[in-house]
């Protein structure tokens, strides 16, 4: 008979005696519990001990987190975490050096457990660590030459300690000092060398920029972008995302004029450097990009196309000369128009008659105002900006493109201005200007860190892309529409190869021309065929059934393989892993906490907790889910709400997930759907169910008249001899 659901079986260890077996009731209060294994070793005073996890996690058994205990657990019996926490509070103020550093890396270990670190910081652990890294470590500075491993190990442990007590979030960022952020702003530019001190010193300035404006602008006044940039020419990629994560912060809290500036700072420094030191510093071919460096760079980039929200939603104003400057600007390079006399007769109405030929040459809408063009937002005044930057920086092309047009009969002629001011529009809406970082996203585009305007070239490529483009179609005005169509698709195509620079880029391009777009869609068009008759949708509807099947028992399958999830949190470097996954015969969910995303899949046994499907009241989605109500950063973000999903269980119980990509989300709710006896009501069972109904017909359609079908499949044959006709490509 199985033991009772209350009671847990566990091993409990003290250090110099034999590990005792012991049963815990989880009914009885804690207190209880620790004073009998306190009785059975013969310790008086069990109110100075406690229970931790005898794992490398150490963590504190408490009220709370008590429920995590599983049968077969091995549990230490320990001082307290009130007294452990005195205890160390006192360690680290010992006068001897190699005492202090001891005891500094046990506080960087315990610091780690939320309920540790509540005693400490209420012995006012976090001020003392503070003076320590103010005036404390200034004392020893002068013993570095003679004993300069300790006294970084010293530092990193501290540095380590105040990170770990910070981040559970008990105490406010606003309450430290400006000798304190200099002291930490200072390690940034001494501690180069030193990794540890460094990666530290960097994530405590990303947490007080992201977490008060206040210190944001004491932050700005003691770094500078300058004083950063050199950390992205090192090897570790480490040092690399804590770097890059501190400048996008910077430029994250910064108020929008001076957003501007900083960027604008950054992206010449940054640029100016890649004669020197170029781009593979960060984004190396040799190594991969792991996903928190993936993710920086991603919101670098954002960041950056962000810039061009205001001039994307700024319209003209006819009236403004200087706008209106521009547009003669453009003109002026197209034709090279010569001085008119301004005096004679007839002049004016000559000049606004030239004027108005000019603008339709250009391929502007309005002829005779060509300002009111650019009072649609989006795109706006950016449209402008960059035809101006074509016009100057690659005139022959945009002269070249201009005169082609002109010379063509009217129905054939690509309209440059209509043009430009709707590639805009679409490349604003690709690279989603104004939007703000996913929490979740990674994809991010090598080519656009290789140009200082990349946003420009990337116009300038896809400009003379249409033109092009548009002469393979022998298109007309009727056509603008679909050409703009082909081209969204030549650019998307291109971008998901994800090119490692523009001039890459350009060239992706010239192999997706009209003709091999029409090949594309006409082979995915047969693919894909619909067949609409009524014998053919007869048979799709008696083989649906089989289908959803064979969809439902693969959605099932991927649930016993389980997936890794991630939790997320202020700071995404110290996100902790869990794994989740069905068991064979689908009646539980296996779950628990990882150290680190696993490689392959991860075995039942190792996973703590576990949930009966039974339980299983309801599977919601998006908004509906507890913890995008709680998060008020991450309900705001359209992305992290189309991942989220919880499982609600019994009357109050509930499992939060967020998956790693949409793939895994449309999976695990048609999962869970499906052992609810639901439908599947995913975007990904609609295509598989599309696809596999489209393969299916297609084979029972096959004309098979006159070819003999074996009733068995062939043998397989013998194994040759020797394998000497291999021949080895390498």
């Amino acid at each position: 008979m199985p033991p009772p659901a209350d009671i847990v079986k566990v091993a409990i260890e003290w250090p110099g005696a034999f590990p005792k077996l012991m049963e815990i009731d989880q009914k009885k209060p804690l207190s209880s519990i620790i004073k009998e294994v306190c009785d059975g070793w013969s310790l008086a005073n069990h109110d100075q001990f406690a229970l931790q996890h005898a794992d490398s996690s150490n963590f504190y058994i408490t009220e709370k987190n008590r429920n995590e205990i599983k049968n077969g657990a091995i549990l230490r019996l320990t001082t307290s975490p009130a007294q452990n926490a005195q205890q160390l509070h006192e360690r680290i103020q010992s006068s001897s050096m190699d005492a202090k550093l001891e005891a500094l890396k046990d506080l960087a270990n315990y610091s780690r457990d939320v309920t540790f670190a509540q005693e400490f910081i209420n012995l006012d652990g976090i001020s003392l660590l503070t003076q320590m890294v103010e005036s404390g470590t200034e004392r020893y500075q002068k013993l570095q030459k003679i004993m300069k491993p300790c006294f970084g190990d010293m530092l990193s442990f501290t540095l380590t300690a105040f990170v770990e007590l910070m981040d559970h979030g008990i105490v406010s960022w606003d309450t430290f000092s400006v000798a304190f952020i200099k002291k930490i702003a200072s390690y940034v530019n001494k501690f180069a060398s030193d990794i540890s001190i460094l990666q530290r010193s960097l994530a405590i300035l990303e947490s007080m920029v992201l977490n008060s404006h206040d210190l944001y602008q004491k932050v700005a006044q003691e770094i500078t972008i300058g004083q950063l940039i050199p950390h992205l020419q090192g090897t570790d990629q480490e040092i690399q995302t804590y770097t890059i994560a501190v400048i996008n912060a910077l430029f994250l809290k910064a108020p929008d004029d001076k957003r501007q500036s900083n960027l604008c700072d950054f992206l010449i420094q940054w640029h100016s450097l890649q004669s020197i030191f170029p781009l593979q510093h960060v984004i190396r071919a040799q190594r991969a990009i792991n996903n928190e460096m993936a993710h920086q760079l991603y919101v670098l980039q954002v960041l950056t196309f962000n810039l061009l929200e205001d001039r994307m939603m700024t319209k003209m104003d006819p009236q403004d000369q200087a706008q209106r400057d521009i547009i003669f600007e453009l003109r002026r390079i197209a034709f090279d128009a010569e001085l008119e006399p301004n005096n004679s007769s007839g002049s004016i109405e000559k000049r606004k008659s030239m004027y108005t030929r000019d603008y339709k040459k250009l391929g502007f809408i309005n002829h005779v105002n060509p300002a009111m063009d650019f009072t649609q937002t989006p795109p706006g005044m950016l449209a402008l900006d960059n035809m101006l930057y074509f016009a100057k920086h690659h005139q022959d092309a945009y002269i070249r493109i201009v005169l082609e047009n002109s010379s063509r009969e009217d129905k054939h002629e690509c309209p440059f201005g209509r043009s430009s001011i709707e590639l805009t529009k679409m490349l604003c809406e690709i690279l989603k200007v104004g939007e703000l970082p996913s929490e979740t996203c990674n994809d991010f585009h090598p080519m656009f860190f290789t140009h200082d305007r990349s946003f420009e070239e990337f116009f300038c490529i896809c400009i003379q892309l249409l033109n092009k483009t548009w002469k393979e179609m022998r298109a007309t005005s009727e056509d603008f529409n679909k050409v703009m169509q082909v081209v969204k698709e030549q650019i998307m195509r291109a971008l998901t190869t994800k090119p490692s620079s523009l001039d890459q880029f350009k060239s992706k391009l010239q192999n997706l021309s009209y003709t091999e777009i029409l090949k594309i869609r006409q082979s995915e068009r047969m693919n894909q065929e619909d067949f609409q008759s009524r014998p053919i949708l007869e048979l799709k509807e008696k083989i649906q059934p089989e289908i959803l099947e064979l969809i439902k028992q693969q959605r099932l399958n991927r649930l016993v393989e389980g997936t890794c999830f991630r939790k997320l949190n202020s700071r995404r470097r110290q996100d902790k892993f869990w794994y989740c996954r069905l068991s064979p015969n689908h009646k539980v969910l296996h779950y628990g906490d990882l150290e680190e995303s696993p490689q392959g899949e991860v075995p039942h046994d190792s996973l703590q907790d576990k949930l009966p499907v039974a339980d299983i009241k309801a599977v919601v989605t998006g908004k509906d889910c507890p913890h995008m109500k709680e998060k008020g950063a991450l309900k705001q973000n359209k992305e992290v709400l189309e991942l989220a999903f919880s499982i609600l269980y019994d009357s109050s119980g509930q499992l939060n997930f967020i998956a790693p990509d949409k793939h895994e989300y449309c999976v695990w709710t048609d999962g869970l759907n499906a052992l609810l006896g639901k439908d599947m009501l995913s975007d990904l069972t609609r295509n598989d169910l599309d696809t596999l109904l489209s393969m299916e017909i297609k084979l029972r359609l096959l004309d098979l008249e006159n070819i003999q079908i074996p009733d068995a499949p062939p043998p397989i044959p013998k194994e040759p001899s020797n394998y000497d006709f291999v021949y080895d490509c390498n």
